[in-house]
């Protein structure tokens, strides 16, 4: 990875997050903590890795993206609109009556949207049915899906990863956002899902663990997903939850509550920051 294309990545990450927190605030409502916390995935994922067209969204061979912790829609809405999917002003649209940007996901209104998500555990359903599709139809594009670690608490990912194994669906590649909070707290205190990457080598994945706010380490990440064959891959990315703003990090209380206007101004601020010193690099 160049320095150039890092800095770019750094910037659209500080974006993504400026996104997030003037949607939730305008909204009232939503799921900053989360959208946070995979703003730099976000970030690669639309900046860099995924094969797609804000021209045309509905591409055949595009690359689909599955959001699966759909309440982290604000952080998806804001990758799409500073990719070019829709304008980004739209995003002080979030969850006002009419809009296309809705506090899920929804593939029937919202441009990039590969599929509608929020019941905890189905989006990786729908991405490894997709996968399999694309094998039987001879396609060579990939199925991305991120999961929340508070979300693999639920029996339905478990199923769909042994699917995934099964098929052999080496074009499908698992991410988890291993914020280590969920709604009611630590995941290891309301129901542990660790170890994390040893369970999945159970279920037959390979398996690598990153840092998720280090764009050069998604960079080998992805690089040996697409190399591996014959079974599925899956990235755990440990990362912070509301990273980017300082009182929202490592918070349990903002996984689904949105800024006040003083607390906006705030983390609008420090992002500003964050932005410019990017950009001065």
């Amino acid at each position: 990875m160049t320095a150039n294309e890092k800095k770019q990545l750094m910037a659209l990450a500080c974006k993504i997050r400026m996104g997030v927190i003037e949607g939730t605030h305008s909204a009232k409502a939503g799921h900053p903590g989360g959208s946070l916390s995979a703003a730099d995935m976000f970030a690669y994922l639309y900046g860099k890795e995924l094969n797609v067209n804000p021209a045309d969204p509905k591409w055949e061979d595009r690359d689909r993206f599955v959001l699966s912790k759909g309440h982290t829609a604000p952080g998806l809405y804001a990758a799409l609109a500073n990719r070019g999917f829709f304008p980004v002003e739209e995003l002080l649209t979030l969850r006002h009556v009419g809009s296309r940007l809705q506090g899920h996901p929804n593939m029937n209104e919202t441009p990039g949207v590969d599929m509608s998500t929020g019941s905890l555990g189905q989006g990786v359903s729908a991405a490894a049915g997709m996968a399999l599709a694309a094998k039987y139809q001879g396609k060579d594009h990939r199925v991305y899906t991120l999961l929340g670690d508070g979300e693999i608490q639920e029996g339905q990912v478990w199923e769909a990863f042994m699917f995934a194994h099964h098929y052999k669906l080496d074009n499908l590649c698992v991410i988890i956002d291993n914020n280590g909070l969920q709604i009611d707290g630590r995941v290891g205190d309301v129901m542990s899902p660790y170890p994390i990457p040893e369970k999945l080598c159970a279920f037959g994945f390979e398996v690598v663990e990153i840092d998720g706010h280090d764009f050069e380490q998604m960079e080998s990440a992805f690089a040996k997903a697409k190399a591996t064959k014959g079974v599925p891959f899956a990235i755990v990315m440990k990362t912070i939850k509301g990273k980017g703003v300082s009182f929202m990090e490592d918070q349990a209380g903002w996984h689904g509550k949105a800024p006040n206007d003083e607390q906006c101004e705030q983390a609008m601020s420090e992002l500003r920051a964050q932005l410019a010193e990017v950009e001065a690099m």
